[in-house]
């Protein structure tokens, strides 16, 4: 078993027995989960607040991270803490003070002390080039990551741990990072110098069905001036049909579509027999596959990060968009009253379905990107064209 070096605070056991040392950052104590990597360089705490990242640790490749500190306006998830999103962060650099006036916003501060309050577990001083070129070429390891300021660690446990984990595939996590009860949402996109304003609903409603959902996706679209319902995962459709909304909104979120499915899937039939415009995004969109007849598969490492094209067949258009997904449609199981909407130049996978006689559609990526450009935001006034204007 490997030794530490004098001095390390922080590890990273991987099932395979490799050991990654160097100085823990944030909460103490360890955390497991599969080990992905995020090519962003800006927007780390939308990303450690996403819910879609639930049980997963996050290792970023830009190599200076925390310098412009923390703020509550940066926060995504609805929500918990780490426990409903990233369980840990690894970094290049240990993290700075920050210099960054939103920082000094009420709630704000540094990314150490953020973590600490939310329980990440954080390593820094690793090589993140070399662990990230690890998960290209292998995928993305199971792994338990810890943090103990006095240096002490059993490492053959954690690697017993990490290796008795079975993984994200047949887990359905949605519910745990799903809201627990209804509620309306008129909160708009920030907007220099006023923020997050309130948006005042005009004569469109939809309703949200939580799986996991982010904040900016609610923003965004409470931004196109419809009236805003988010309720749980497990809602019936039956219950959704009776708010008589304009439409229905199949959020993002964490696990294992097809295990999230056995409950959902039925219910997202139900929704699309009813007629209403539908619009699915990410765990949303991959849902929404498998109730039209399509199939889902494990990604060797999927996609995270803020800079991914993928083209929109409709228009020809290319589009940098952000990602974070490791299952995917399977492109190939499409049915026939499915047509292809977008796809990833980096890999070809699929990126977006319609269907070819009903107001539905969905994307994998995130139109609301947080962190990431908004090449993709006019997706959410194309779902709301769909919705017409009420009678």
């Amino acid at each position: 078993m490997t030794k530490l070096l004098s001095g390390a605070t922080g590890v990273l056991a991987l099932a395979d027995g490799t050991i990654l040392q160097g100085i823990g950052v944030g909460a103490t104590g360890s955390a497991l989960g599969e080990v992905v990597f995020n090519t962003a360089m800006t927007g780390y705490q939308e990303i450690l607040t996403d819910p879609s990242y639930m049980s997963q640790i996050l290792a970023f490749t830009f190599p200076h991270v925390g310098n412009t500190g923390v703020t509550p306006e940066d926060v995504e998830q609805i929500g918990g803490g780490s426990e409903t999103s990233a369980r840990g962060a690894i970094f290049r650099d240990l993290p700075t003070d920050p210099a960054n006036w939103r920082a000094d916003l009420p709630g704000g501060g540094d990314l150490d002390g953020w973590m600490k309050r939310r329980g990440v577990v954080g390593l820094s001083g690793v090589d993140t080039r070399a662990l990230t070129a690890r998960i290209r070429d292998g995928g993305a390891p199971h792994a338990v990551i810890a943090h103990d300021p006095d240096g002490r660690f059993d490492l053959e446990a954690l690697v017993a741990q990490a290796r008795a984990w079975t993984g994200l595939v047949g887990l359905d996590l949605a519910k745990d990072a799903s809201t627990l009860q209804t509620f309306d949402w008129d909160e708009g996109l920030w907007d220099w110098p006023e923020g997050y304003a309130r948006v005042d609903a005009t004569d469109r409603s939809v309703v949200v069905i939580d799986y996991g959902v982010k904040r900016n996706i609610l923003r965004a679209l409470a931004s196109t001036g419809a009236k805003i319902t988010v309720v749980p995962a497990t809602t019936s459709a039956e219950a959704i049909l009776a708010r008589n909304p304009d439409g229905i909104v199949l959020s993002n979120g964490p696990g294992d579509p097809a295990a999230t499915g056995v409950y959902a899937v039925p219910e997202i039939r139900k929704l699309v027999d009813s007629g209403k415009p539908v619009f699915g995004i990410c765990l949303g969109h991959q849902m929404l596959a498998l109730a039209l007849g399509a199939r889902t598969i494990k990604m060797d490492q999927g996609h995270h990060g803020a800079n991914h094209p993928v083209k929109d067949l409709t228009t020809g258009k290319v589009e940098i968009v952000s990602m974070n997904h490791g299952f995917t449609v399977d492109r190939d199981s499409l049915p026939d009253a499915v047509v292809e909407t977008h796809v990833s130049l980096f890999d070809g996978t699929n990126c977006g379905i319609a269907l070819k006689d009903r107001p539905v559609f969905s994307v994998q990526h995130h139109p609301e990107a947080s962190p990431g450009p908004t090449d993709s935001l006019y997706l959410f006034q194309r779902f709301r064209d769909l919705m017409g204007p009420r009678a």
